[in-house]
């Protein structure tokens, strides 16, 4: 067999596979990159040679930046907009707004990038209004595809076919001159998204969908009877309390009230200081009246009035959050006795309850102590990191994990700014081309690491591995159809099929070909086939070649019907619960329609 036989008969094998659906996508990727590199048609370099493309590395780069923004709670800030915009019940608003959102940030960043960036913000709102995730996230890829045409930075292809032009003498094309196709191919994919995606998508979740904590920390303090009377009281520099021993603080005048903890300064952890000092928080449970009148004595401040007595906002906030904890047995913990406002041995966190079957509130508002059972549960409060470094204990375990509690219910959290700082470093970078892509992923996700947003392990974590592999073990692929003449050969015969009848059916030819190949390589590698034949092809027929090339963009943008098509389809793969044959079904009325705008209305814009 020839080289081109073989990797016909390798694709055609890779798509019955994924197809199929039954083996792993990364075993078929890696078993499609060694089976070019077994039949000779590819060296062992090329055929590995996609696990250290630039392309990888950028994806790979974006997943640490995407998960910066979710730690820090910009992404819950952003899905608390888009719920606020769109409303609980209405799906149309919420698509058109998630549609628009993306096609714009894509314009500037690339497809890859908007995707990265909003994909954990739609994750977000598909579990907190109780949607299926595959009714959102494949229209979000499908809507930045669209928008890749709005700016000549929306996909690599953009700057091809630009410079191309300038090549052929027939000049470029401005930076939003794109837009004059881009619009129309986006309000067509709206439209149909809307009117017909939810028929075309199926009704499921990833595998691994988080659960809802957006209502957390209300959850809580009820379930432990502190939704009210919880007061958070700051100390004054004229309250007779400061240079008091914490010991010393007296409340036996009010015997409505609690003393539950005292916390240093801003910073919501545990007074570690011997002394109170002005500025200090005492945290006081009991009726409104009594710790008004105790507040009005101690020269005692309301550190926010609007949130006094609310338990869930005192206790659970930016600088500080909650976290419960259940007493395992054999645990070393067994037999100690605690009590609420108690510190804990690190002396970071503060037991704020404790919940044992049959004592329920007595345990929360008992004075004394009580001994820990195996079964009991703890309240704990303190700030975010002390949360999040104390509770690696054997000795206790974790009923939610106080960092996808924060990343949910914590918008703009500590850290937002720089992650904002950051991004918007990452888009000017991407948008003036000072530096290439992947140097602009990359110092962005190093920017992650020094501002202390991610730790490097959390990095490591936060990074999408199968998507990584797949991609990288997928791009060889293309290699393979240039190296062997394979993609070309079928370039030209397409060509030569067409070329007699008309520029119009030359369009619809190129379209075509660049939307089938589209499906099976990058449609960066597409393009780099298909633009110089187009070129030529014009040239020879006489006709401009500014249409060709902007037809060529198009059809190249059009990379619907398979997960493989593109990075970002194979993003929301796992995360929408999507299978292999999902994609066609809403993918193929969006290809009509950009084969409609590609041969009819682009000559309308730019004349043969």
């Amino acid at each position: 067999m020839s080289p081109i036989a073989y990797t016909g008969t390798i694709i055609a094998i890779a798509v019955v596979l994924f197809v199929w659906n039954k083996l792993p996508v990364v075993i078929v990727a890696m078993l499609t990159a060694l089976a070019l590199w077994a039949t000779g048609v590819l060296t062992i370099g090329q055929a590995l040679g996609g696990f250290g493309d630039p392309a990888v590395i950028f994806i790979a780069s974006l997943f640490v930046v995407s998960s910066g923004l979710e730690v820090t709670g910009v992404t819950a800030w952003a899905g608390q907009l888009l719920i606020r915009g769109a409303g609980e019940e209405s799906r149309t608003r919420l698509l058109l707004l998630m549609m628009g959102l993306v096609s714009l940030l894509t314009a500037l960043i690339s497809v890859n990038g908007a995707v990265a960036a909003l994909l954990p913000v739609v994750v977000v709102i598909a579990v907190r209004l109780k949607r299926n995730s595959s009714q959102l996230l494949m229209p979000l890829v499908f809507a930045a595809h669209a928008g890749s045409m709005l700016a000549l930075t929306g996909t690599p292809v953009n700057v091809l076919v630009s410079e191309a032009g300038l090549d052929a003498g027939v000049g470029g094309f401005g930076f939003f001159e794109f837009a004059l196709v881009g619009v129309p191919l986006l309000a067509g994919t709206m439209a149909i998204i809307v009117l017909f995606g939810k028929q075309l998508l199926p009704e499921r979740n990833g595998a691994t969908m988080p659960a809802d904590f957006s209502r957390h920390a209300k959850t809580l303090v009820e379930q432990y009877g502190l939704a009210s009377g919880i007061y958070q009281l700051r100390v004054r520099a004229s309250s007779p309390i400061v240079g008091v021993p914490s010991s010393g603080i007296d409340l036996s005048a009010h015997p409505e009230l609690q003393l539950v903890a005292i916390q240093e300064g801003e910073t919501a952890g545990p007074l570690r200081r011997p002394l109170v000092a002005e500025g200090d928080h005492l945290l006081i449970r009991g009726e409104s009246e009594a710790a008004a009148a105790f507040a009005a004595q101690m020269h005692l401040a309301f550190r926010d009035e609007k949130a006094a007595g609310q338990g869930e906002d005192t206790l659970f906030n930016r600088s500080s959050g909650l976290a419960e904890v259940v007493i395992p047995p054999r645990s070393g913990l067994i037999g100690q006795s605690v009590f609420p406002g108690m510190v804990t041995q690190s002396g970071d966190l503060i037991i704020l309850a404790v919940q044992r079957p049959g004592l329920e509130t007595a345990a929360v508002k008992g004075a004394g102590g009580i001994k820990l059972q195996a079964g009991d549960t703890m309240l704990l409060q303190g700030t975010w990191r002390a949360l999040d470094v104390h509770l690696d204990d054997p000795d206790v375990l974790v009923v939610n994990s106080p960092e996808l509690v924060r990343r949910q219910a914590v918008p703009m959290g500590p850290g937002a700014r720089q992650a904002v700082i950051i991004l918007i470093g990452m888009v000017l970078l991407l948008a003036t081309g000072i530096v290439p892509p992947v140097v602009s992923g990359l110092l962005a996700a190093g920017a992650i690491v020094l501002s202390g947003i991610m730790s490097v392990e959390q990095a490591y974590r936060a990074i999408g591995w199968t998507t990584v592999i797949l991609v990288g073990a997928m791009m060889p692929l293309s290699t393979a159809m240039v190296e062997t003449g394979a993609a070309k050969l079928m370039a030209e015969h397409l060509v030569n099929l067409v070329g007699d009848a008309g520029p119009v059916a030359l369009l619809a030819g190129l379209f075509i070909l660049t939307a089938v190949m589209g499906q099976l390589i990058s449609n960066t590698a597409t393009a780099l086939i298909v633009i110089p034949i187009g070129v030529a092809a014009a040239m020879a027929m006489g006709i401009s070649p500014r249409p060709v090339l902007m037809s060529t963009a198009v059809a190249a943008a059009a990379a619907f019907l398979t997960p493989i098509a593109t990075p970002t389809n194979l993003m929301v793969m796992g995360p929408g619960g999507y299978a292999f044959s999902d994609y066609w079904k809403l993918g193929l009325p969006l290809l009509i329609w950009f084969f409609v705008v590609s041969v009819f209305i682009v000559p309308l814009i730019w004349r043969f």
